[in-house]
């Protein structure tokens, strides 16, 4: 209990401090604060049940009673992460991977420059249908891609 209302006193604080400075959007740093401090704080739940189990009371039924409340701890870390991360905690290296080739992607992009304007190296194409051939009095036009620089 004193992780968490020490996180949250501390949390709750900062928070108003950045809101105060006008730090723009310090809503998500809270929000993982006060979830890391209650992740924390449902670990040091399930090894208190376990030391107690072992210590004082090594009976079917209590370690029966233990098992389900690390399972209901374990669901509730979880869904503690998802709340945090946007994600399930195994598939961590896949977003972490998609987010690296989003970043390596935009790096490679032309279209505007880091200064905000046109970026003069970027290419254009334009489909026009031009003539292939006049037969029989028909003319049939086929798409041809014509490429150049501005």
């Amino acid at each position: 209990m004193v992780i968490i209302v020490v996180s949250m006193l501390f949390g709750s604080l900062r928070f108003l401090l950045q809101l105060s400075k006008r730090v723009p959007d310090p809503y998500p740093a809270y929000k993982r604060l006060l979830g890391r401090s209650l992740l924390l704080s449902l670990e040091f739940l399930i090894a208190a049940d376990v030391i107690r189990t072992i210590l004082l009371d090594e009976t079917a039924r209590s370690i029966a009673i233990l098992g389900g409340l690390v399972l209901v701890r374990t669901f509730l870390s979880w869904s503690v992460v998802v709340e945090i991360d946007g994600h399930w905690p195994w598939r961590s290296a896949e977003v972490a991977a998609r987010s690296e080739r989003v970043a390596v992607d935009d790096s490679r992009k032309d279209g505007y420059s880091s200064i905000g304007g046109i970026d003069k190296s970027a290419r254009w194409a334009v489909e026009v249908p031009v003539p292939a051939a006049i037969r029989d009095g028909d003319i049939s036009c086929t798409p041809q891609r014509i490429e150049g620089q501005p």
